[in-house]
């Protein structure tokens, strides 16, 4: 049995199967594993693609916005040159946080994302950015051009969540963020990420 082009016989992989985006760096797609209304923490399942569930949040904090990957994105050796402190990249596709005006109460979904900066966190030595976007065309922040263009509160409760997600009672996280960058900045890191996956897995 034939199939039209672009149809899809079985699903593909989040991380490997689908683009990067419609106008990468700048407009990317977004596989969303987390909303800022489950408790639970999801990751992608590497081997089959599906999102498994990770571990319930030990705190009472929740994403403050819908969080997932980039697909076609690598941090490798070019995504941890970029962080000064990092020794290497933590092996994972790309993190993103996407603002929506409206709330998206499921994750395993795909959204077109255009980026605004990023956060450089450094977790135990590994770069392990986390890029900060727009729904695209959404009516209340599509307009945002820029990370100085969010209010701050917003920027200071994402850089909390990421802070402190992991934290365990009576230990060191050893995670840091050292600064809020910019779209150009983030644009460099994406491009990193998109050069670092085409080393370690291809074309």
């Amino acid at each position: 049995m034939s199939f039209p082009p672009p149809f899809y016989r079985w699903r593909p992989h989040p991380w490997h199967g689908l683009d990067v985006g419609p106008d990468a760096p700048a407009v990317v797609h977004a596989y969303i594993e987390m909303t800022p209304v489950d408790t639970m923490k999801y990751e992608l399942d590497k081997i089959t693609g599906y999102c498994r569930v990770d571990r319930p949040q030990r705190t009472s904090s929740l994403p403050p916005t819908l969080y997932g990957l980039i697909p076609r994105t690598y941090c490798g050796r070019r995504v941890s040159s970029l962080m000064e402190g990092a020794v290497k990249g933590d092996r994972d596709p790309l993190d993103i946080c996407v603002l929506s005006e409206r709330t998206i109460a499921r994750s395993d979904v795909i959204i077109n994302a255009r980026v605004v900066g990023g956060l450089p966190m450094n977790d135990h030595g590994e770069a392990d950015d986390k890029i900060i976007a727009v729904l695209e065309n959404d009516p209340l922040w599509g307009k945002v051009e820029d990370i100085e263009d969010l209010p701050p509160a917003l920027v200071e409760r994402l850089t909390h969540y990421f802070l402190t997600y992991k934290l365990r009672p009576g230990e060191a996280t050893g995670v840091s963020i050292d600064h809020v960058y910019g779209r150009d900045r983030a644009f460099e890191v994406i491009e990193a990420a998109m050069a670092d996956y085409e080393e370690e897995y291809g074309g």
